[in-house]
């Protein structure tokens, strides 16, 4: 089941939506922390999309979907990337495909 959280930092109240799971088309959803904007953003990987497209089937050399920053990593699940407190679920849930 695909499914999308939505987190909230503790600290500063910045809010994320987290997807989780696999879409209809195989592909899932890696949630990427983009130093440069401070961001937390989803990039598309693979499904039908990357086999189309193969740059699609992993996050190397992609950017930030924000600020078009070479700096993404994979964001860590729990710290901000505003001010790097505690990202908590905030029981808020919805579906995608």
């Amino acid at each position: 089941m695909a499914k999308i959280v939505k987190y909230k930092c503790v600290a500063c109240g910045y809010e994320a939506d987290v997807y989780q799971g696999r879409g209809f088309m195989g592909q899932h959803i890696v949630m990427m922390n983009c130093p440069d904007c401070r961001n937390i953003v989803p990039l598309v990987v693979g499904g039908v999309i990357g086999d189309s497209a193969p740059s699609f089937n992993s996050t190397v050399g992609r950017l930030c979907l924000r600020c078009g920053s070479q700096s993404i990593q994979e964001w860590n699940g729990k710290s901000c990337p505003r001010c790097s407190s505690e990202m908590k679920p905030t029981g808020d849930t919805d579906f995608w495909t």
